[in-house]
């Protein structure tokens, strides 16, 4: 063991705001071995109360500790000089460096699709219903700020939300899931006139200075297409990953592939794919393939990534937008709200929890055990089962 394999090793340690390596981002003042196996790890922290130190404590150990010789891991703490924060910044290209707003934020789901009109918005919200439902802490950030729709389809309209004495804005909840969104700051249905640097400056606010708290998922509602607020979430969040909605024919395929090279361009990882309006159910049962079929399937195999559901489009499924309760809530049985549940239970299962390991248990008889039966007369087991 040496220094370059403890330093191989700590590239697994993330920091959770920065999304990046502690390696990367030269955070790792220093390295001790000692000849007993001892390893002392020193990491540089943006502020002497930063809120993720637990979080780097248990995972340098971890890391570090996994390595062949290591017998004990000390990790220590400073904090990075204002010059060397300067050069940080300057390397993240960021005018400041966060102070913990998604340190304890899990995953990070950007919903995004190559054109409007293909119920993206819809599926975040019912999503994030979903999600909760399954006993997850679940936020929502209406991204798309031109065409701004998660207030409405939570009921929350124009309200105003508070702000904490940390001077950090407090999101808005409903249904259980946490909310933020541009529509909150402006005029109910107001149009929302801003130029890029405008976007850029409120997506960094919405992501640095909202209180969003412990969350297990942070789904982002992005707006359409491949511009601005795409490729700034995409720099802002590097480790977040991309979920593409597409419908079922193949114009709207084609345009959807535009968004998966755009996530590429800028190393965003492609999580799955949701086939929307994937049919239309009537009330009968009866289904209509009115956008073709296919579509979504064969862009998840394009792509090499799972097709996480195929919803079909229901009257319940745009009523419920409309009233301000998410369809998985008020009717579950839908068959859309149980295609959105599985494609919840598949954004589950790309980002599984690790189960801590138990100890195995030395259990001693207190009665020794009979011997064994003897060939010539084994005794049955089992039960009988009654014959035909």
């Amino acid at each position: 063991m040496n220094r370059d394999e403890v330093l191989k090793a700590l590239e697994a340690v993330i920091d959770p705001e920065l999304r990046r390596s502690i390696v990367e981002l030269e955070m790792v003042r220093s390295i001790d071995i000692s000849d007993n196996g001892v390893v002392d790890v020193t990491v540089s922290l943006t502020t002497a109360g930063c809120p993720i130190r637990g979080h780097f404590q248990t995972s340098v150990a971890q890391a570090v500790g996994a390595l062949d010789g290591v017998a004990h891991v000390n990790v220590y703490f400073d904090v990075l000089s204002d010059s060397e924060k300067s050069a940080l910044q300057q390397k993240l290209g960021r005018a400041s460096l966060p102070a913990g707003a998604l340190a304890e934020v899990s995953n990070v789901l950007c919903i995004g699709s190559g054109k409007g009109g293909v119920g993206k918005s819809t599926l975040t919200a019912n999503l994030a219903a979903v999600l909760t439902a399954e006993g997850k802490r679940v936020g929502i950030l209406d991204a798309d700020v031109w065409g701004y729709s998660i207030p409405r389809m939570y009921g929350l309209g124009a309200t105003r939300p508070p702000v904490s004495p940390q001077r950090k804005i407090v999101p808005l909840q409903s249904h259980g899931v946490k909310i933020m969104s541009i529509g909150f700051f402006v005029e109910e249905d107001a149009a929302v006139v801003w130029r890029g640097p405008m976007l850029h400056k409120a997506l960094g606010q919405f992501l640095q200075d909202v209180e969003w708290g412990a969350l297990d998922y942070l789904l982002i509602d992005l707006p359409p297409g491949t511009g601005d607020v795409s490729m700034t979430l995409a720099q802002m969040l590097p480790q977040a990953q991309f979920v593409i909605v597409t419908t079922p024919q193949a114009t709207a395929q084609k345009v959807a592939r535009r968004s998966a090279e755009m996530a590429n361009k800028v190393s965003l990882e492609i999580g799955g794919v949701i086939e929307n309006m994937s049919g239309f159910t009537t009330p009968t049962g009866e289904r209509y393939a009115i956008f073709g079929e296919g579509g979504g399937k064969e862009l998840a195999d394009e792509l090499d990534v799972p097709l996480l559901g195929k919803v079909p489009l229901t009257m319940p499924l745009r009523e419920h937008a409309d009233s301000g309760i998410p369809l998985a809530i008020e009717d579950p049985d839908d068959p859309a709200s149980q295609a959105i549940r599985q494609a919840a239970r598949g954004l589950i299962a790309m980002a599984p929890m690790e189960l801590p390991a138990l100890p195995l248990l030395q259990v001693t008889p207190s009665v020794p055990p009979p011997p064994p039966a003897s060939p010539a007369s084994p005794k049955p087991a089992g039960m009988s089962l009654p014959m035909a």
